[in-house]
């Protein structure tokens, strides 16, 4: 970062949108800045309606202390969560909180085509409702169930379907305006920024599970999602191998909800999706619980080298399935800790999610949010300009 940035106004709204600092004493006193310096830098960002003053807050006996926060009527975020059979979309304000949201049984096997020409749909229609135009829309967060390369926006290969191999989502938003901010990142990632913003603030080191007809697996270390070199990071295998010469094979064909499903079929259920598999377990159907505990455990032993290597403080269940109750979370939670090295699970948290089904929009209208207001790009959009 240059030096004329790291006193650019971007800076400050760093630690507004953070909540570290939002007054001005507590500004100067994390930035070390002179008065002069933060007051021109808050003018920029007031003028520009990035942020407005919120009002005032008890000072310990001396003068109430103005706040500043973001301006939360700046404009909209466009989010998606796209499962392997299921897939959510809504729209937040600037701040993240989301006004509205739609879903469907639909999800990677159906294809890019057919999933984004569905949720720009649903967008306009959701825009429709709440009374906002296009021109309202700041950013669109994306979660794709595949590794994206983030230096690229290209989706890797292979991907579960070929038809996501070396896709970039970017170019089927082509209606949009181009001066839109837009992020994509694995539906995992965009779970675990969620999670660990919104869900569990209290913890900077987590392991996020998204456990749905697929799986995948996200890090959150010292408050920041782990991508790898290649957007990779995360993929989880089957944990037993008849020899150590065998390859790895994906946790997802051993353990997952699609194995469930393939289970229930052969036995005759009606089942597509995992929220299928969630509505049988929630009728007690005995054999859907039991495959589900029997899933649950051989995560939890996928689960245990990984908080072994990275000794979170927490593991957090999302996804469809996490919806199952505690015969799921229970066996996930089992397994760990019977295989778990000794320190590792000391203090250890395994809970469901607490978003929900809320997770990954969030997230991803969170992924979007740090796009867009980046620290250099709002210092460079605000930088008054010289005549």
């Amino acid at each position: 970062m240059s030096g004329r940035n790291m006193t650019g106004s971007g800076i400050v709204l760093d630690l507004i949108r953070s909540g570290r600092a939002t007054t001005r004493t507590d500004l100067l006193d994390g930035l070390g800045w002179s008065r002069v310096t933060l007051s021109r830098r808050l003018d920029e960002l007031i003028d520009n309606r990035i942020i407005i003053r919120a009002g005032h807050t008890a000072s310990g006996g001396g003068r109430p202390r103005e706040e500043f926060e973001v301006n939360p009527e700046l404009g909209l975020v466009l989010a998606i969560d796209i499962g392997s059979s299921h897939s959510r979309v809504g729209i937040t304000d600037v701040v993240g909180a989301v006004l509205l949201e739609d879903e469907a049984d639909i999800g990677l096997f159906d294809g890019p085509s057919e999933i984004f020409s569905w949720a720009e749909q649903v967008f306009d229609f959701l825009l429709m409702k709440g009374g906002w135009a296009r021109d309202r829309i700041r950013g669109i967060g994306v979660g794709v169930p595949g590794p994206v390369d983030s230096t690229t926006g290209y989706l890797g290969s292979p991907q579960l379907d070929p038809r996501w191999d070396n896709v970039r989502v970017r170019d089927y938003f082509t209606t949009w305006p181009d001066d839109i901010v837009f992020a994509v990142d694995r539906d995992v990632n965009i779970l675990a920024i969620g999670e660990a913003r919104y869900g569990w603030p209290e913890y900077r080191d987590l392991v996020v599970v998204k456990t749905g007809i697929g799986i995948g697996c996200a890090f959150v270390m010292d408050g920041n999602v782990v991508r790898g070199s290649r957007g990779g990071a995360g993929q989880l295998s089957a944990p037993l191998r008849d020899r150590l010469s065998e390859p790895l094979k994906r946790l997802e064909t051993v353990a997952s909800g699609g194995t469930i499903r393939d289970r229930l079929v052969r036995s005759g259920a009606h089942v597509r999706t995992s929220a299928d598999i969630v509505a049988l377990a929630q009728d007690k159907n005995s054999e859907a619980l039991a495959l589900l505990e029997d899933v649950g455990e051989i995560i939890g032993y996928a689960l245990a080298d990984v908080v072994g290597l990275l000794n979170p403080s927490a593991v957090v269940i999302g996804g469809n399935l996490a919806q199952a109750g505690e015969r799921y979370i229970g066996a996930v939670r089992r397994a760990l800790f019977g295989a778990a090295h000794v320190y590792s699970r000391q203090k250890l948290v395994v809970e469901p999610s607490r978003l929900a089904s809320k997770a990954g929009v969030r997230g991803a209208s969170a992924l979007a949010l740090d796009a867009l207001f980046e620290s250099e790009r709002i210092s460079a959009l605000t930088r008054p300009r010289v005549e």
